[in-house]
């Protein structure tokens, strides 16, 4: 009896059976849908009505201002507001994926709208041409529209999510069309929006590049209506003469055709399915043809609205709202009248378990082959039931026969207890959504948690997300928000309290993101509290940062260790305080101090002179003109007498005067007098001299310099000044002079007086200079018998340097020289005989 009762509903098209249960009666009070222009968004989405300025209806005792108002699809007020927007009237009206209410008015202007009736900024215009034509018409899908002006322009939004308009091909046609359909982008071989118009006599395809007539059987005469099956493969058209067509999308035949009563074209065309179309014309039946057979009709005595889902029809109505579906094979299997499938029986055995009756064995003997078939088929069906009851009958019954399969995959049927669960809560007339399986799956966890965390209501969210094993951070960060948002009258502290007992229940959940949304709010000091609890200082900081909490800021920022986040607050800092605040913030913390003070050796100075005067340390400020004074020197137009000098000399003297200011810095006071004394006398020479070769040089090469040039005077001058020793003094004429071969002068110049240096250098200078007898001037003079061995060797002289050697008596002196004339035989014969001389060991 059970079987008959459920299939007495159903009604047959052709050979498929198609039911439609009642979903909620609709709770709101006084609505009318024929005096109001109304949205539904798919996926059991909620439901938009506003009055039709387009009509003259009677305003019984409501107000003369138009409400837009938002339900549920079970009829409960969601939100409303009053509408009061320039432009003209509203032309078009429709959900977009997300969930925003999308309403165009006729001077093109787009207004968007959140499930909580609140205008979502900036509004958009579609273009001068529609403000100054007038939109007449839109056809919306998923995510865009496509727009009709009152001159034939077709205007489009491919995607509202970046709102930019475009404008289509112009048809070149002298009427208006009389219908239009959209292919969506996400079903063209191009990519982008192409529209269906039936214009005059055809249909033409367009977008944005141009325009193309379509030919085919299914194209003959004007068409009145159509409309694009959901997957985007077929096309029902309503012609001029009462026909419906079905065709594919490329009009290569037709797959269905049948003649109506009336020819006039239908209010409203929709796809249930793919197996069928609905028509639907004002006091007349909905009727509901297949591709064979005798059409469906259904009586209503009020206006309706239909909203094509992916596998049917949602019919609402004043009253009630409805879904019209294709019964599922598996439920037709197990409820059709008469059905002996194995589905049927382990249904069947089922009740007469319960009723303890023997013939349930009977039933199981029947189908234990099929059994796994007719589990199956059970858990199926129940996934597609919108009736409780039903529902735990047919999982009973698969899990009865689940009981005696041994090879049947035993999580299904808790699979499908948890996703009917699911849908139970969400279908639940207080929320009212009321998603079938097939929507659910296309829609995703995910997204429908999304969408009950848009209608605030969280704690379903939280509990679905739990269920299924998703992560509950974003459900709790957006009650957290919508809470802070909603609680102006509560206490900070209370506040926090709330928060911080759910925001706990999700480990690694971020604080800062909420904080941030409090200070957006207006509540900093909650915020302040909020960002303490944050563990993660990459997100802390620049949080504290945006809250003006600069100090502690830079303390979290410190103690993370991370050099970026510091100098991330050092530069906020430094670009909002004033200098000496923002140098007693960074004199007391080392790390953000050594940092600020790295960055700005580099490329601040200025500023870092002014923190080392601010906190007492003049010798940094002198090492910092000082570097400074090098810096200038580096100049290319430093040179040549150039007067930049005159600034560097200054540079290096005020270093010295803040070096002489510290007892510590003697040293540095001394050099940097000395440097600028240096750099004068360099600048005064180069000035006399006309070349560019003394500045920057050291005192001895600036002494050697004017040596080679023949300044004596002033390289006398140098050394005076500078109390250059004697020694140094000589080393450096006497290379000066052989560099300039000027051997009379270092001749002269070695007779001057005893050398303090000796004659060394002499020798060495005549010998580097590849002039051996300049050298033998001076190697006489050499008072060390080994130096005058060692020199005579370097000349080539064997006997004189034997003759060393010997009154030297020294024996590693004579080995060395042998080696010295290994390839003259004559000179090691000489050596030896030294040696044997002097009963020195021989050298092999």
């Amino acid at each position: 009896m059970a079987n008959v009762s459920v299939a007495a509903e159903w009604q047959l098209l052709y050979n498929r059976y198609y039911r439609k249960p009642e979903l909620y009666p609709m709770r709101w009070k006084h609505i009318d849908l024929s005096r109001n222009k109304v949205a539904c968004a798919p996926f059991g989405g909620p439901i938009s009505v506003i009055r039709d300025d387009s009509k003259i209806v009677q305003l019984y005792s409501e107000s003369a201002l138009r409400k837009l108002r938002i339900f549920t699809s079970s009829g409960v007020l969601i939100s409303e507001t009053v509408w009061k927007h320039p432009g003209g009237r509203l032309i078009g009206m429709s959900w977009t994926e997300d969930q925003t209410l999308i309403c165009i008015v006729q001077d093109g202007t787009v207004y968007r709208y959140n499930v909580h009736a609140e205008l979502i900024e900036p509004n958009v215009s579609l273009g001068k041409e529609c403000f100054e034509q007038n939109v007449v018409e839109c056809i919306f899908w998923g995510n865009g529209v496509v727009c009709l002006t009152e001159g034939g322009l077709l205007f489009c939004i491919p995607d509202f999510k970046v709102m930019r308009p475009c404008q289509l091909a112009e048809t070149g046609a002298e009427d208006l069309p009389n219908c239009m359909a959209v292919i969506e982008p996400k079903y063209t071989v191009s990519g982008n929006v192409e529209l269906l118009v039936g214009v005059g006599d055809g249909i033409l395809i367009v977008d944005e590049d141009g325009v193309q007539r379509v030919e085919g059987e299914a194209v003959q005469g004007p068409v009145q209506k159509m409309v694009v099956s959901w997957d985007g493969k077929y096309l029902a058209i309503f012609t001029h003469d009462g026909r419906i067509l079905v065709t594919d999308i490329n009009f290569k035949g037709v797959l269905l055709e049948y003649t109506c009563e009336s020819a006039l074209p239908p209010e409203q065309l929709a796809w249930c399915g793919l197996d069928s179309v609905l028509l639907y014309w004002d006091d007349t039946p909905l009727l509901m043809v297949g591709p064979r057979g005798d059409p469906v009709h259904y009586f209503y005595d009020e206006p309706l609205v239909l909203v094509p889902e992916c596998d049917g029809v949602r019919i609402l109505s004043n009253t009630s709202m409805e879904f019209l579906q294709r019964v599922p094979d598996s439920t037709v299997s197990i409820f059709k009248i008469g059905s002996t499938s194995p589905a049927a029986l382990l249904f069947d055995a089922l009740d007469h378990f319960d009723r303890r009756s023997a013939k349930a064995d009977e039933n199981l003997r029947l189908i234990r082959s099929s059994l796994p078939e007719a589990v199956d088929a059970c858990i199926h069906a129940a996934g597609h039931e919108f009736d409780v009851l039903r529902q735990r009958t047919l999982l009973r019954a698969a899990s009865y026969g689940q009981a005696f399969c041994s090879n049947f995959q035993r999580d299904r049927v808790q699979e499908m207890c948890k996703t009917l669960r699911v849908l139970n809560a969400v279908r639940d007339p207080e929320i009212g959504i009321p998603l079938s399986i097939n929507q659910y799956k296309l829609l995703t966890p995910s997204v429908l948690i999304a969408r009950l965390i848009n209608a605030h209501r969280h704690l379903l969210a939280l509990r679905i997300s739990e269920y299924v094993g998703m992560n509950q951070e974003v459900v709790i960060m957006h009650w957290a928000c919508s809470k802070i948002t909603a609680s102006i009258a509560i206490p900070d502290a209370a506040l926090l309290e709330i928060l911080l007992d759910k925001l706990k229940l999700c480990r690694g959940i971020s604080y800062a993101a909420v904080a941030a949304h409090a200070d957006k709010n207006g509540r900093r000091k909650l915020a302040a509290m909020l960002v303490e609890h944050e563990p993660r200082s990459s997100k802390k900081v620049p949080l504290l940062l945006s809250i003006g909490e600069e100090d502690t800021a830079l303390m979290k920022a410190t103690e993370s260790g991370d050099t970026d986040l510091v100098y991330l607050v050092l530069f906020h800092i430094w670009q909002k305080k004033p200098a000496l605040e923002f140098f007693g913030m960074i004199h007391a913390r080392p790390l953000p101090r050594d940092l600020f003070i790295s960055y700005a050796r580099c490329y601040k100075h200025e500023f870092l002179k002014d923190f080392f005067l601010s906190t007492g340390q003049l010798h940094e400020v002198a090492f910092l003109l000082w570097k400074e004074s090098w810096e200038l020197g580096k100049n290319p137009m430093a040179s040549k007498g150039s007067p930049l000098h005159g600034p560097r000399i200054k540079l290096i003297e005020k270093a010295q005067r803040l070096f002489s200011e510290t007892k510590e810095h003697t040293f540095e006071s001394k050099a940097a007098e000395e440097h600028a004394k240096l750099l004068r006398i360099q600048h005064e020479l180069e000035v006399s001299t006309k070349q560019a070769i003394f500045v920057d040089s050291s005192i001895s090469d600036t002494i050697r310099t004017c040596i080679v040039l023949g300044n004596h005077r002033a390289a006398m001058k140098v050394k005076t000044e500078f109390k250059v020793s004697e020694k140094r003094w000589y080393w450096l004429k006497v290379f000066a002079l052989a560099t300039i071969r000027d051997w009379d002068a270092l001749e002269k110049f070695s007779r001057e007086k005893r050398p303090p240096i000796g004659y060394r250098p002499f020798v060495e200078a005549c010998i580097d200079a590849d002039e051996k007898g300049e050298a033998l001037k001076y190697i006489p003079k050499l008072a060390d018998p080994r130096e005058r061995a060692e020199a005579y060797a370097r000349i080539g002289m064997a006997k004189e340097a034997a003759d060393a050697a010997s009154q030297a008596k020294d024996g590693e002196l004579l080995g060395r020289l042998k080696l010295t004339f290994a390839q003259n035989a004559a000179a090691s014969s000489l050596f030896d005989t030294l040696r044997d001389r002097l009963s020195f060991p021989g050298v092999s």
